[in-house]
C-alpha cells in the first residue's frame, strides 16, 4: 500500500515530500487552462472572452471535487495518523469515491441545463455567449471523471504519497494538451470544433486520468473491498462531509467571486473581460507553488494531529507561511518585469494591455493569497473547515466583490485591480487570527 510516514523526522522534509511532486501535477493541470486560452485566442477575442466567462463558473463547480478531496484527505489522514483497524482508512476511501461520483453526476446535469442563463447573468454578449455555451456539454461529461480522480488522488496524499497523485495529474493533463489543438483547429479527417473541441479534449484527458487513478489505487490496496461495504457508512459520511461540505463551499467562494468581478469587468467591454480572463489564467499557473503547499500542508497537519503531535503541525504551518512570503515576493518581481511578454502570449491588442496591467499590480499581493489557501488547507485537515469558510467569505464578499464594483465604477479597470490587492493583503491578518483560534499556530516563530 502506498504510504509515507509524516509524523517523524524533520518537519520541512515531510512538507516537501508531499508538496514538491504536487507542484508538477498542479502545474500540468493548470497548464490545460493556459493551452485552451492560447489556442482559442488564435480564433479571435470572442472565444477568448468566452474563456473569461467559462473559467470562474467551471472553477466554482470544480470546488465540489476540491471539497470532497479535502473531506477525504482530512478523515483518512487522521485515521492513518491514529492507527487503529487496518481496513478503516480503506472503507473511508470507498465511501468517499462513491459519494463523490453521485454528487458530481447531479452537479454536471444541473450545469448542463443552467449554463446559458448563468452566462447571460454574467453579462456575456452574443458571440462570447454562443462560444461559452458550446463548451458546456463535453465539460459536463468530464466532470464526474474529474471528481473521482481528485478524490482518489487525495486518498493517495492522505497516505503521504504525493508522487502517485502528481503522476496521474500530469498524465491526464498531457493527454488533454496534446488533443486540444487537434480538436480546436482540426487536422486530416478530424474537423475543427473551436471552443467545443477544447472541452472534448478535456473530457478525454479526465476520463483516462480517472481510469488510471482507480486502477492504481486498487492495485496498491488504497481502495479495496472490506467485507460489508456499508458498514460504518454513516460515520464515514459524517467525517467526510464535516470537512467536505464547508471546504467545497469555501473553495467555490473564490471563483464565484471572480464570476461576480468578471460581471463588473464586463461593464468595461469585451476586451477588458478577455484581458482579465487571460491574466487570471496566467496567475493560476504562477501560483502553482502556493497551491502545491496548500496540497502538502493538509496531510502533514492531518497525520500529525491524528497522532497527537500538534507541535509538528504548527511548525509545518510556520514553514509554509514563510515559503508563501518568499515565493510571493519573487513572483511580484517577475510579473512586474515581464508582464507585457506574458500577456502577449494569451491576448492581443487592448486585451493584452489589460492583462499586463493586472499582472503588474496584483502580482505584488499574491503572497497573501498563498497564506490564505495554506491556512485554509491546514484548518480543513484538522476538521475546522468552518473557519476556512468564514475566511474565504470575508475575503471575497466583504472585500473583493464590493470593492471591485465600486472600483470599476470610479476608476475603471485599475479600480478592479486595487480591489484584488486589498482582498489579498487584508486576508493575511484574518488568516493569522483564524490560525490562532484553531491552534494550528501559537506564534510566528
Amino acid at each position: 500500500m502506498a504510504s509515507r510516514e509524516l509524523t517523524s523526522g524533520p518537519v520541512w522534509r515531510a512538507l516537501i515530500a508531499v508538496s514538491a511532486p504536487m507542484t508538477f501535477g498542479i502545474l500540468a493541470v493548470l497548464s490545460v487552462g493556459l493551452v485552451d486560452a492560447f489556442f482559442l485566442g488564435q480564433l479571435g477575442n470572442a472565444p477568448l472572452a468566452a474563456v473569461g466567462f467559462i473559467y470562474p463558473l467551471t472553477t466554482a463547480l470544480t470546488s465540489l471535487s476540491i471539497g470532497m478531496s479535502a473531506g477525504a484527505n482530512a478523515a483518512i489522514s487522521q485515521a492513518v495518523g491514529r492507527g487503529g483497524s487496518d481496513d478503516h482508512p480503506q472503507r473511508l476511501a470507498i465511501h468517499a469515491v462513491a459519494v463523490g461520483l453521485l454528487l458530481s453526476v447531479a452537479v454536471a446535469l444541473g450545469f448542463l441545463f443552467s449554463a446559458p442563463l448563468l452566462f447571460s447573468w454574467m453579462g456575456a454578449s452574443d458571440q462570447p455567449l454562443t462560444e461559452a455555451v458550446s463548451y458546456v456539454p463535453f465539460w459536463s461529461l468530464s466532470f464526474p471523471f474529474l471528481v473521482v480522480m481528485m478524490v482518489v488522488n487525495a486518498i493517495f496524499r492522505a497516505y503521504g504519497d504525493g508522487g502517485t497523485s502528481s503522476l496521474i495529474m500530469i498524465g491526464s493533463a498531457l493527454v488533454n494538451i496534446a488533443l486540444t489543438p487537434l480538436f480546436i483547429f482540426g487536422w486530416g479527417p478530424v474537423a475543427g470544433m473551436g471552443t467545443e473541441g477544447a472541452a472534448l479534449a478535456t473530457a478525454i484527458g479526465r476520463g483516462l486520468g480517472c481510469t488510471a487513478a482507480i486502477y492504481w489505487a486498487w492495485r496498491t490496496g488504497v481502495l479495496a473491498i472490506c467485507g460489508d461495504m456499508l458498514k460504518g457508512i454513516a460515520f464515514s459520511l459524517q467525517e467526510i462531509f464535516k470537512v467536505g461540505l464547508p471546504a467545497a463551499f469555501s473553495n467555490a467562494i473564490n471563483p464565484a467571486g471572480i464570476a461576480l468581478v468578471t460581471a463588473a469587468v464586463a461593464t468595461l467591454g469585451d476586451e477588458a473581460v478577455a484581458g482579465f480572463g487571460a491574466a487570471t489564467r496566467i496567475q493560476s499557473v504562477a501560483v502553482v507553488v502556493l497551491l502545491a503547499l496548500s496540497a502538502g500542508i493538509g496531510p502533514v497537519v492531518g497525520q500529525n494531529w491524528g497522532a497527537d503531535k500538534q507541535e509538528r503541525a504548527q511548525a509545518a504551518m510556520r514553514i509554509a507561511w514563510m515559503a508563501c512570503v518568499a515565493y510571493g515576493l519573487c513572483l511580484g518581481v517577475v510579473m512586474a518585469l515581464f508582464a507585457d511578454q506574458l500577456a502577449g502570449l494569451f491576448a492581443q491588442g487592448d486585451a493584452a494591455a489589460y492583462a499586463a496591467q493586472y499582472l503588474r499590480i496584483v502580482g505584488w499581493s499574491l503572497f497573501g493569497y498563498g497564506i490564505v489557501i495554506t491556512t485554509n488547507a491546514a484548518m480543513n485537515a484538522r476538521s475546522k473547515a468552518g473557519y476556512s469558510m468564514g475566511l474565504s467569505i470575508g475575503r471575497i464578499f466583504f472585500v473583493y466583490v464590493p470593492a471591485a464594483w465600486v472600483g470599476a465604477l470610479f476608476l475603471g479597470f485599475t479600480g478592479v485591480l486595487f480591489a484584488a490587492v486589498a482582498a489579498n493583503l487584508l486576508a493575511v491578518g484574518a488568516a493569522y487570527f483564524c490560525a490562532r483560534k484553531t491552534k494550528i499556530v501559537t506564534a510566528l516563530i
